[in-house]
């Protein structure tokens, strides 16, 4: 399926441009106004789905959202954040899969070893993580965002242990065994001929240079943050879900582009969460832009203990009956058409014209896809789509 090209019926010049139609010729079912818009921010809507994008995916995001809220529990979450030191990201850039992978495992062992523990909950938690590549200038950070519920099933499932009041696990402990369980992970990868070291890190080739390069970062400290979301767990879900489908950069923080520069908003964390305006080389902004794509098939987002895809629904359903919660409503989404789910998740319409609120965004074009594509949602017949298209959801 091809990515369909939406237009407010406003604008002769660009409709001739773009369909060679006048505005006249639009089908006469729909009332046409006088004058056409683009989208807000001076593009035509196309969907390229591609989930690297900053414009798409925003109905699963959505959709992605809505289910991890359906999951959350009557108790306490946390919010954990795993930060790779600046050395070990500039060997993850050159070998993202790899790199990538240890810390998503090394992380998820970390928590559920301490939590096992009977010095602390001795209890098989629940949790997923995500992860972001980036700082605000779209630099390389490399961490992972993890949220756990504040609790987990005793290990022979028969009751539900608490943590302490606003403190689920020591971040002392957790930083120093994530530290060590990586770097064996790492050196192991490096033992098997699984990384690859190019340009200034091609001398980390041989073991011993290798081995070199790691040993201050096992004295180091490693950053593990935890905290308790002062909003609740929605918060930080809807903090994280920003960038679950999309990488970097959302579209609104791009500005301008010109004379081959590009301007973008970013916050400064260290000046007070200033908004300032960065603009560099457009040559550079699709470096940095880049250096985040994780490989084609990478799963940036990971459920562990009790939410693991395997024992998610009979485990959930077992914290719910020892929380003494009320069962989940069942979804009623599966007949709706992906508009109506759309402005039922968000609250935006795909068909309302975003300059004046009024006008119907109208297809205009179907452009081919490079692959088929299968509809989750079924699109109702329309008399004016002279073909099928698949409507932008940012």
């Amino acid at each position: 399926m091809g990515s369909g090209i939406l237009m407010s019926p406003h604008n002769p010049q660009l409709n001739r441009r773009k369909t060679g139609r006048s505005a006249g010729q639009w089908p006469r079912q729909l009332p046409i106004t006088e004058f056409a818009h683009k989208t807000a921010n001076g593009e035509l809507t196309i969907s390229c789905r591609n989930r690297n994008c900053p414009k798409c995916q925003s109905l699963a995001r959505a959709e992605w959202l809505e289910k991890r809220e359906s999951e959350l529990l009557d108790v306490p979450y946390f919010h954990i954040v795993f930060t790779l030191p600046e050395p070990v990201a500039a060997i993850a850039y050159q070998n993202k899969e790899q790199v990538y992978d240890i810390l998503f495992r090394t992380a998820s062992e970390t928590l559920q070893t301490i939590a096992a523990d009977p010095k602390h909950l001795e209890a098989e938690i629940g949790f997923f993580s995500v992860l972001h590549t980036w700082g605000q200038t779209l630099t390389l950070h490399p961490h992972l965002h993890v949220v756990v519920a504040g609790g987990g099933l005793s290990l022979d499932g028969t009751r539900w242990i608490s943590c302490r009041p606003n403190f689920f696990l020591p971040v002392k402990v957790l930083s120093r065994l994530f530290r060590r369980r990586f770097l064996e992970a790492l050196q192991q990868a490096f033992d098997a001929g699984n990384l690859q070291f190019f340009s200034a890190l091609e001398p980390l080739r041989t073991r011993r240079a290798f081995l070199r390069y790691l040993a201050p970062l096992r004295s180091a400290k490693w950053v593990v943050y935890s905290k308790a979301p002062f909003d609740g767990p929605e918060q930080v879900l809807r903090y994280v879900a920003r960038y679950t489908h999309r990488v970097a950069i959302s579209n609104d923080r791009l500005l301008d582009i010109e004379h081959g520069r590009v301007s973008f908003s970013w916050k400064d964390y260290r000046d007070n969460n200033q908004r300032k305006t960065m603009a560099l080389a457009a040559e550079e902004f699709i470096r940095r832009f880049l250096m985040h794509v994780v490989p084609k098939g990478f799963q940036r987002i990971r459920h562990y203990g009790f939410l693991a895809n395997r024992c998610r629904g009979r485990k959930l359903a077992l914290s719910r009956q020892l929380l003494r919660m009320p069962p989940p409503e069942p979804s009623c989404c599966l007949n709706k058409d992906y508009r109506q789910r759309f402005e039922e998740l968000t609250g935006r319409s795909l068909t309302q014209c975003p300059v004046c609120k009024q006008g119907e965004m109208l297809v205009i074009e179907v452009l081919p896809g490079t692959r088929p594509g299968r509809r989750k949602y079924p699109v109702p017949h329309r008399p004016f789509a002279v073909r099928p298209a698949f409507m932008d959801t940012s």
